[in-house]
């Protein structure tokens, strides 16, 4: 028996409506920031043509077969972790990260393809062991999955991407019913090590919510005790282990803490951009406008720092608007990932959501001055080939599962 299906029950608008507005701002936001650069005056019109050749992959993807994206999950991880190796031996060093591979005119990141290829495999793998997730082989396979690609990232390095990989991984794990201890006992080292970055205090009162963690979980006192070891080790070493990175990145994290250690280093992009959003007021200087966009005060602000063009333009309002069209993507994603009946179709949105929040969340606090410096763009808004094209691939992703979520048995 045919099914007759209203447009709305196979094209998910309340998804695609919000990308577009969000690519339309994009376009205003690029011209206003690019078109009078000496260096970048042509970066609005590839702008245009990446966001046209994007979507028309989008709607490629939306038309495939229902099982395409299932089929395609382990020849994309492949793919992109073979990119990944070869960038580390011929790809192009830009801000001190070896992560471009270019052809003449034409380049890419692997990590970019990486990012698809990560949640595809991840939810095929999660999805045929859902009734096993909390074991140790499974878990471990699925952590192996997601942070191989994080060490040739780090290898490059871009600590920003990494920290994106291992979020996501995480977050994937949990969805699809990692035990709550075991998630307890993978994130908890981390929180303490962040915690340590900013003194002792932060440290001391981090460790004490990890000891009351460990008496709720009532688990045996030589492992809690193993466990709380463990906590207290990473956030004493982590302070030791900053010393091995590139001085560009201390720097970044010193400046994360306060921009006025570096005011005119590391620190300059995070007070400018605080500068161009607050004076915006409520409605904004007005388009082309803003001082620090036209007189260039924030280097390359069309990339991580293009929230700030719109808060200088379009003020307090303009911003609204941008966070009000992502609240509404976000939670489109999440109750499609709610609904899924299929297990992969599920954790494959859950990994979009976590992905556009991830980017979504650390660029804004990065214009706002509360979240570290990292390089990560802007979903939709900030200007790249590489990172526009992943992630309208990935909402197209989604919106061939929405198209096919009412034949899911």
């Amino acid at each position: 028996m045919r099914v007759n299906y209203k447009i709305q029950d196979r094209f998910d608008f309340g998804l695609f409506i919000p990308m577009v507005f969000l690519l339309i701002i994009s376009l205003f936001a690029v011209y206003s920031s690019t078109i009078n650069h000496p260096i970048a005056g042509d970066n609005f019109y590839k702008h245009l043509i990446w966001i046209i050749f994007s979507l028309i992959i989008y709607f490629i993807i939306f038309i495939l077969p229902r099982q395409a994206i299932r089929s395609s999950a382990l020849w994309i991880y492949s793919i992109s972790f073979f990119f990944l190796l070869l960038v580390l031996v011929i790809g192009d060093v830009v801000f001190g990260a070896r992560s471009w591979i270019r052809y003449g005119e034409i380049g890419f990141q692997p990590a970019e393809i990486a990012k698809i290829g990560l949640i595809l495999l991840l939810a095929y793998w999660m999805s045929k062991q859902k009734e096993n997730i909390s074991e140790t082989l499974t878990i471990l396979i699925s952590l192996a999955i997601g942070f191989v690609p994080v060490l040739l990232i780090l290898a490059q390095p871009d600590m920003g991407t990494a920290i994106v990989f291992v979020i996501i991984t995480i977050a994937m794990l949990f969805w699809n019913g990692l035990d709550l201890f075991a998630l307890f006992l993978i994130l908890s080292p981390g929180v303490v090590a962040i915690a340590s970055l900013f003194g002792w205090v932060a440290l001391l009162v981090t460790l004490v919510l990890v000891a009351v963690g460990l008496i709720y979980f009532k688990k045996n006192i030589f492992l809690s005790v193993t466990i709380f070891i463990f906590n207290a080790i990473a956030g004493l070493a982590f302070e030791y282990f900053i010393r091995f990175l590139k001085p560009h990145q201390q720097i970044r994290i010193a400046s994360f803490i306060d921009p006025y250690v570096d005011p005119t280093g590391a620190g300059y992009n995070i007070i400018q951009a605080k500068v161009a959003i607050g004076s915006g007021g409520i409605f904004g200087k007005g388009f082309m406008e803003g001082n620090q966009t036209q007189l260039r005060f924030i280097p390359q602000q069309w990339t991580d720092f293009i929230f700030s063009v719109v808060g200088e333009e379009f003020g307090f309002i303009g911003c609204m608007l941008i966070l009000i069209l992502f609240f509404i993507i976000l939670w489109r994603l999440l109750k499609l990932a709610s609904n899924a009946k299929d297990s992969f179709n599920s954790l494959v949105v859950l990994g979009v959501f976590i992905f556009i929040f991830c980017h979504f969340a650390i660029n804004i606090g990065m214009n706002l001055g509360i979240t570290p410096v990292i390089g990560l763009p802007l979903p939709f808004l900030s200007y790249g080939g590489s990172s526009l094209l992943s992630v309208i691939v990935l909402m197209g992703i989604v919106q061939n599962i929405y198209k096919n979520r009412l034949e899911q048995v």
